[in-house]
Parts: structure tokens; C-alpha cells; sequence
């Protein structure tokens, strides 16, 4: 299958979900009519603060970014059957990366960010390989041990914030500025947010078609999501691919965290994500699963939470509306189709590998 086949594929399945949306937004309408509200003035203005200018465009895409990367780097996880909520403090331990490779180490333009992201990417992988050498090894649920590093990752941001990265002047709880040649260029001028991690989230969809569709590790590892006995008689060693999924899936996440820090923070701060770890989950889910279809479904839980604010603002409409929109697409979206692929085989462990 090549690109331009998967793509169509996925944005064929994702198609199928705008009649879900649609009775997502008129549950929303319900629940605006009910508490008073006019559900027109609140939907216009969520349309407005999206698309209405160009920095509501602006900030769309730039929202967009950390959901391509870690709804990507749920799909490498989830194809593979091993189930990643950990999304959230894979972008933190390589947010924290950035923070201190970006601040702290001197590289020539263009070299430093190359650096920052290699390190994001290992930060990542290692924070999510301990989930699955923790399954590998002792038989730890990774739905529970992904979840548990995410406070984890937190904890430790804290620590360092307050602590070892804290900017010179002790001022606050934040870290230095990073370099210029650790900064990543805005494309339409100071004024708007959008900037070039947006180019490298799109290359990285094709980057996670190629990986999955078109190499014999991407092969093997969506063998081993379908059916982890199958792949162990097929001779397909199940503890080691998943392994390479699970550090495929956190370098993801990692470098999601580090892009937001390079493109939108400019330095380290105790709150370095507002959720997109979990909010990833769900791109991926309305997206089942095809890397050409997490653009589209990145774009659209983006322009819910940039029109919120101004939904909020006009309407007096809170924005919690908009996770009754993003849960009432999901929870349609596991009822009707196949958000994950089905593991049918047993649960893999290290002894059953050979």
C-alpha cells in the first residue's frame, strides 16, 4: 500500500465518523438550549475564534502539531496491541529534554535543534520502554504503569523546575530561556503562533505510513497487534516488537513535547501540556488508526479547543462543551467501528518468547 492509497483509505474512514460529529454537536446544542443559552450565538462564536482570523488559524495548526505527533505515536502503540495512556508524560520527559539540551548546550543553528529532538526522541522511548520492559519482564499491565509514569514524569518536572533547571535568577519556578539556535522559526511572522514544527508533524504522518505499511518491522508489528500467537509461531520474536513499538511510540510523544517546547514556550515550565497526551488518544481513536487520517481528526479537536475560548467569552457558554463534543464523537466512534485492532491472542509476556 503507498501513500497516496492510505491516505485515501484513511480519509475514507474518517468520513464515516462526520455523521457522528454532527450528533456530537447537536448533543452540544441540547446541552447549551437547556442551560439557557442560544446554541446558535455559542456555535458561531466557536466557529469565529477557529476560523474567523487569521490568528485563530494560526493557533489551529499550531494546537494541531502536538496531536499529529502523539496521535501518531498512539497509533504505533495501539497497531502493535500495546496499549499507551502514557502518552502525556512521554511528552513531559522530552519537553524536559529540550529544556535542558536547548538551554544548557551550545550547537551551531539548524545542529542544536536536530540535537534537541534526537534527545526528546531518546527521553521518550526510554520513559515508555519502562512500561514495556515492565510488561516483559513481571507481567505489569502497561494501560496501568503508562498511566502511573505520567505522575511520575510530572513529579520529576516539578523537581527540576524547582530545582537542578531552574533559571539563573531563582526568580521563578521555570527554566532558562533556550538558545536561538535551539528555536524553531515561525512562518507567518512574530504576530501569529504557527510555526515549522507544523511542516515536520505532516512529515511525519507519511514518516509512520512508510514505517508501518511498507517495512518488514512495521509488518511484523501489526501482526503481533492482530494476533501475538500467530506472530510467535510465525517466528516472530512478540516481547522484542512490541518493545520496539513501545519506544517508537514514546520517541513520537517525546519529540511532540520538545516541538512545543522549541515553537511555543521558548523555555521550561512546571505545566508543559494541557492534556494533549490524552487528547492524542482520541485524535487517534476518531482516526482509527490510519496515520493519514490523524491530520484531519488533529485539525478538528484543535479548532474545538481554539474556538472555546471565544465561545466562552461571547456566549458565556463553558468550555467543557467542547469535551462533551470530543466524548460523544469518541464513544460513537468505539460503538460503531473499530477504533483499535482486536489482540486475540493471549496476553505476551517473556515466556513465551523464543
Amino acid at each position: 500500500m503507498n501513500v497516496a492509497r492510505g491516505a485515501a483509505a484513511g480519509w475514507s474512514q474518517l468520513a464515516q465518523r462526520v455523521p457522528w460529529v454532527i450528533v456530537a454537536i447537536l448533543v452540544a446544542c441540547a446541552v447549551i438550549a437547556s442551560a439557557g443559552r442560544d446554541p446558535v450565538v455559542a456555535l458561531r462564536a466557536l466557529a469565529v475564534g477557529a476560523f474567523g482570523s487569521p490568528y485563530g488559524l494560526a493557533s489551529v495548526g499550531t494546537k494541531a502539531c502536538p496531536l499529529i505527533l502523539v496521535g501518531l505515536a498512539i497509533v504505533v502503540a495501539f497497531r502493535a496491541g500495546f496499549w499507551n495512556i502514557g502518552a502525556e508524560g512521554q511528552i513531559v520527559m522530552g519537553a524536559i529534554a529540550a529544556g535542558a539540551i536547548g538551554a544548557h548546550v551550545s550547537a551551531p543553528a539548524g545542529v542544536h535543534v536536530v540535537l534537541v529532538l534526537l534527545a526528546a526522541a531518546v527521553a521518550g522511548a526510554l520513559w515508555c520502554g519502562i512500561a514495556a520492559w515492565l510488561r516483559w519482564r513481571r507481567g505489569a499491565l502497561e494501560v496501568i504503569s503508562t498511566i502511573l509514569l505520567n505522575f511520575v514524569a510530572l513529579f520529576v518536572l516539578s523537581w527540576l523546575v524547582h530545582g537542578p533547571l531552574m533559571q539563573a535568577s531563582g526568580a521563578q519556578p521555570i527554566g532558562d530561556p533556550l538558545a536561538a539556535t535551539a528555536r524553531i522559526p515561525r512562518l507567518l511572522g512574530a504576530t501569529l503562533p504557527l510555526h515549522a514544527g507544523v511542516l515536520f508533524a505532516v512529515a511525519m504522518i507519511a514518516a509512520v505510513h512508510w514505517f508501518l505499511f511498507r517495512t518488514e518491522t512495521g509488518f511484523r508489528l501489526r501482526v503481533v497487534g492482530r494476533n501475538p500467537d500467530a506472530a510467535t509461531w510465525a517466528g516472530i520474536h512478540v516481547p522484542r516488537t512490541v518493545w520496539i513499538a513501545a519506544a517508537t511510540s514514546g520517541a513520537i510523544a517525546g519529540m511532540a513535547g520538545a516541538i512545543e517546547v522549541m515553537g511555543v514556550l521558548g523555555r521550561l515550565f512546571d505545566k508543559v501540556t494541557p492534556g494533549y497526551g490524552f487528547t492524542g488518544i482520541a485524535v487517534a481513536m476518531l482516526a482509527r488508526l490510519r496515520p493519514a487520517a490523524v491530520l484531519p481528526s488533529a485539525l478538528l479537536f484543535a479548532a474545538l479547543e481554539t474556538g472555546s475560548s471565544r465561545m466562552q467569552q461571547e456566549a458565556d457558554v463553558s468550555h467543557a462543551l467542547v469535551l462533551v463534543i470530543q466524548g460523544v464523537v469518541i464513544l460513537a466512534s468505539i460503538a460503531t467501528g473499530r477504533g483499535t485492532p482486536r489482540r486475540e491472542g493471549r496476553v505476551w509476556s517473556s515466556r513465551k518468547a523464543s
